[in-house]
């Protein structure tokens, strides 16, 4: 049996009027793979959602799924499923009629219907609200009814457009793990559409980083999060993101104020440069860079200081033993490999 659900956007652009929302796509995505699209509102995740699902059509460029162009078909002959953050649901028909729809409207025989409704609803632990309708759902119900209904067309592509962000932030949690073994269990290709890192970084095997209308960077969320490829991947990905201060570069040495970091570049010379550290890898130590602590934020295991790094704003992520108290001078330091280096120009990983 052949892998279905392959996806390749080549140079997809779109524009309205002077307005560029993609200024060139170009992404491929492989059979049974869970892969995020990931970035800020307004930064052309949800408008690469749209065209790939034929909702849409590109400015130039083209769609190709299971290696057919399908840039001019229509969104009903693609063979896709869609699942939208508003769940769209038909209020005045039950559970079971609205996972029933898609396979009314593609005339397959009404015992057929029954079965694969029955088995829809019980992947996703429904099967006993059939009868009910959508305005008598929680909000954590109604999601499962649109999943049931996008698992009945045994798509060979699922889109999910911000599908958990009208949950609350404990059935948002629950939701994701199940979302992650359903896709899992049904060895489908999911495209994921959120602006939300931690559910792209937990549920994706890859993601891309989008920012204003350009795919920043393509990899497993561990590596796009290790090794940020510029500035502005650096600042968003990560929570707290990523402190990035100005520094000045020379022959392996960082230096931020009056104090010297060594990094583990080894390249000779000096140039000007950004420094990249997260809050997790800032440490207090007894000897390094003075700081002043402006504000503690206390996170029960964990807390998150402000400080006043020479005039420069940093954040640390520090354990429950020894939180310093607002107001207390401190020392900081980082281990070699936790300092990362971007051009001060072009702003790309050095």
């Amino acid at each position: 049996m052949t892998m279905r659900g392959q996806v390749h956007l080549a140079s997809v652009v779109k524009t309205h009027g002077n307005f560029h929302a993609l200024k060139g796509i170009d992404v491929r995505i492989e059979p049974g793979e869970f892969f995020a699209l990931l970035g800020p509102s307004g930064s052309g995740k949800s408008t690469t959602l749209r065209i790939l699902a034929g909702l849409d059509a590109p400015t130039s460029g083209r769609v190709m799924i299971d290696g057919e162009d399908v840039t001019s078909r229509d969104a009903r002959d693609r063979d896709i499923a869609m699942v939208f953050q508003s769940y769209a649901l038909y209020p005045h028909m039950t559970v079971g009629e609205n996972i029933a729809f898609p396979l009314e409207m593609a005339g397959m025989k009404k015992a057929d219907i029954g079965l694969a409704v029955q088995d829809a609803a019980r992947k996703v632990k429904i099967d006993h609200l059939l009868d009910r309708k959508p305005g008598q759902l929680s909000g954590g119900q109604q999601q499962r009814c649109a999943l049931a209904r996008a698992i009945v067309r045994n798509a060979r592509l699922f889109l999910l457009d911000e599908p958990l962000s009208n949950l609350d932030a404990k059935l948002r949690l629950e939701t994701r793990v199940e979302l992650k073994k359903l896709q899992r269990s049904l060895g489908v290709t999911a495209v994921y559409v959120t602006h939300d890192q931690e559910e792209a970084m937990t549920l994706a095997d890859r993601m891309a980083v989008f920012m204003e209308g350009e795919i920043q960077q393509i990899g497993r969320p561990i590596d796009v999060f290790a090794k940020p490829n510029s500035v502005d991947v650096a600042a968003f990905i990560g929570s707290p993101p990523m402190n990035l201060v100005p520094a000045r570069y020379v022959n392996g040495m960082v230096r931020i104020g009056d104090s010297d970091f060594q990094t583990s570049h080894s390249e000779q010379g000096e140039r000007d440069v950004i420094v990249g550290i997260r809050p997790s890898a800032v440490r207090l130590s007894p000897t390094g860079v003075a700081a002043k602590v402006e504000l503690v934020e206390h996170l029960g295991d964990a807390a998150v200081l402000d400080l006043d790094v020479h005039g420069q704003r940093m954040r640390a992520r520090v354990g429950d033993e020894g939180i310093p108290s607002e107001g207390d001078e401190v020392f900081i330091s980082a281990r070699a490999e936790d300092i990362h280096l971007f051009d001060a120009v072009t702003r790309k990983r050095l």
